[in-house]
């Protein structure tokens, strides 16, 4: 058994908060956990609520297909949200629901050590670019600590507003190239990695 089990296993008691009592169960979060990149969205749906696990429904076929554009399948990342249990009617989550989960995620990142963190949404993105609008920062990347942090629409955005469904497969292109930079920033000898934004 992993450690990251072992956490998903402690997510799923987890009553931090009142989200649990109208959830179904909760959805930890999947993937490998020696991923490269991990995806961190907002909260479960419906479909995740039942299945517990996430990106199952429209928006998770669409993430799908998104990743094997580059070349990427479910086994090769890790997904997660940053609640882990369905706000009642999909409403988003609240400030307070994502501040008591923040000790999950912050878990679940410490455990995996991802290269790259890609934020899917304004509330996954809040966490790590506050006070930035996606709308201005979307398709762009920070690293910070020899980690890059870039940030992207929501796949959910993609079918809601068709007009977004292009910028968002352009900007998912973007995570090899990005990785390649990052290796030839930590190859170079001496070379401190300063924060940067692409």
């Amino acid at each position: 058994m992993s450690a990251l089990s072992d956490l998903s296993k402690e997510i799923a008691t987890c009553k931090c908060c009142d989200l649990y009592k109208n959830a179904t169960r909760a959805v930890p979060g999947e993937g490998s956990e020696n991923s490269q990149i991990m995806f961190i969205g907002e909260g479960p749906g419906l479909n995740e609520d039942q299945q517990g696990r996430p990106f199952v429904g429209a928006s998770g076929k669409f993430l799908d297909h998104l990743m094997a554009s580059i070349g990427l399948n479910r086994g090769q990342v890790y997904i997660a949200n940053v609640v882990k249990h369905r706000p009642p009617d999909n409403r988003e989550p609240l400030p307070f629901e994502i501040a008591a989960c923040k000790i999950w995620l912050d878990r679940q990142i410490e455990l995996i050590k991802p290269r790259m963190i890609v934020t899917l949404g304004r509330h996954s993105m809040a966490r790590f670019f506050p006070n930035k609008l996606i709308s201005k920062i979307h398709g762009t990347a920070e690293i910070r600590d020899g980690v890059i942090y870039f940030a992207m629409y929501h796949p959910a955005a993609a079918l809601h507003q068709g007009n977004l469904r292009a910028e968002i497969e352009k900007d998912m292109l973007k995570i090899p190239g990005l990785l390649a930079e990052l290796d030839k920033e930590t190859s170079a000898v001496n070379h401190p990695i300063q924060m940067s934004m692409f």
